[in-house]
């Protein structure tokens, strides 16, 4: 699969220049910096010089809506510097920004999850070592201990923004419509997708995409097992476990639980939060990072059809004796080893996480914040979005591999995830070729790194 990526990289650098995030032009600004300057923006870092900054992210509408307007107040605050945003859905973002870093055109300042450090980076070669800029971005405000999880040969490739993991939530209005009660366990999961189909065949308990299943899939598992999906590099489950797994998912789906894969497909969504089923109430759950619930919650409660419909954190769903799911770094934000203005993009990203107008303007929109000046002294937090994040890391004990996100797993459509769980889901495996196929990927995604 590497060799693969990387050809496809090679042939398509010709064309990047086109899609390319690349930092515009110009002669760097370089002046001292003192420590008084850390704490806000490090404004002594600034010179009177024109600089032009890329900054890219992805995200849903209510996170592009706040980070545009959270840049409107850093040029506000530094007319010398322009930021262009550059922005999307999920969906194709992660391919892009890999021909950008490979090629050297990535942008200045890049949202990145955790699992870009160690697929991207170059072992700390891609990413600029922000330790070098801790008179900018005052690094004093998170936990050195997550810090370290954003380390790559020691360097450090990015600041970690939040910390998050999945929970259950539903739609409380269309569960109450139907006269459902909230899942709790398999029975009860089991008897909403027979009253869902008793309503409406369109109707829907819970809503998993092919990565969603994957990440179910560990959940049902170190639920039932209670031991890590990965350690050391190697899967701790068998493949008849994996195959009980498979099984699992492919009943939810014989019961009305979850819709076909195909049926997903036929609704023509870019995401599920832009799904006209899930805005108008007919799939009901997802399981979601608490970082990204944001946009689900405005697309029920703005929906034209329904408006004001109210979405719920839910109890984890017990299908064992232990506590299955993970917590990691969320997403962290990194600047690019091509930029030309690595002082300035430090500026930049110490003033969304460190800089009391640009912690309040980014609220929650990418999770609870790690910095300490945004929980301490701001306050910081949407009440949904701060009780789930409280509520998973309360939950969720065991640990996350890195390469459980790598693109060789999760891309869409030609990710390990997508191919296993769409056979599985269109009946074109058996549940036991499935947990083979899964097995094998992933065994041929680690040797490859």
């Amino acid at each position: 699969m590497k060799r693969n990526f990387k050809k496809a990289v090679s042939l398509a650098l010709a064309s990047t220049m086109a899609l390319s995030l690349a930092a515009c032009g110009g002669t760097s600004a370089s002046t001292d910096t003192t420590a008084a300057g850390k704490a806000e923006g490090g404004d002594s870092a600034a010179s009177n010089e024109e600089v032009t900054l890329k900054f890219s992210w992805w995200g849903g509408d209510a996170r592009h809506e706040a980070t545009e307007k959270a840049i409107a107040a850093f040029m506000e605050k530094y007319p010398n510097i322009k930021v262009e945003a550059e922005y999307g859905a999920w969906t194709g973002w992660e391919e892009k920004q890999a021909l950008a870093i490979q090629g050297g055109n990535a942008a200045d300042v890049m949202q990145i999850n955790w699992n870009w450090i160690t697929s991207y980076s170059g072992n700390g070669k891609n990413f600029v070592n922000l330790d070098e800029y801790s008179d900018v971005i005052d690094l004093t405000q998170f936990d050195q201990e997550v810090l370290d999880q954003c380390k790559a040969d020691g360097k450090l490739m990015a600041v970690p923004i939040s910390l998050t993991g999945r929970l259950f939530y539903w739609n409380k209005t269309t569960f109450d419509e139907i006269g459902c009660e909230l899942p709790t366990d398999e029975a009860s999961l089991l008897a909403a997708g027979e009253a869902f189909k008793a309503y409406g065949d369109d109707y829907y308990p819970l809503a998993l995409g092919e990565y969603d299943r994957a990440i179910f899939l560990v959940y049902y598992l170190e639920s039932k097992y209670g031991k890590a999906w990965v350690e050391d590099g190697a899967v701790q489950y068998t493949k008849e476990e994996i195959q009980e797994g498979m099984d699992f998912i492919t009943k939810l789906e014989e019961n009305h639980v979850i819709p076909t894969l195909a049926t997903l497909q036929g609704d023509m969504a870019d995401s599920l939060d832009k799904n006209a089923k899930w805005i108008n109430g007919k799939y009901a759950g997802i399981l979601e990072w608490d970082s990204s619930v944001s946009k689900f919650q405005q697309a029920i409660a703005e929906s034209t059809d329904k408006p004001g419909q109210e979405l719920v954190i839910g109890d984890f769903i017990k299908f064992g004796d232990h506590n299955g799911g993970f917590t990691k770094v969320s997403m962290a934000f990194a600047v690019a080893a091509n930029s030309e203005h690595p002082k300035e993009a430090a500026m930049l990203i110490n003033f969304l996480l460190n800089e009391d107008e640009g912690i309040e303007i980014s609220g929650t929109e990418r999770g609870i914040p790690c910095s300490k000046k945004a929980i301490d002294e701001k306050g910081i937090g949407d009440e949904m979005v701060k009780e789930a994040n409280s509520k998973v890391t309360a939950y969720s004990k065991f640990p996350l591999d890195p390469y459980f996100e790598h693109n060789d797993l999760k891309a869409n459509p030609d990710g390990v995830y997508y191919k296993v769980f769409g056979k599985l889901s269109a009946g074109n495996t058996t549940s036991a070729e499935a947990a083979e196929e899964l097995l094998k990927g992933i065994d041929e995604c680690y040797s490859n790194y």
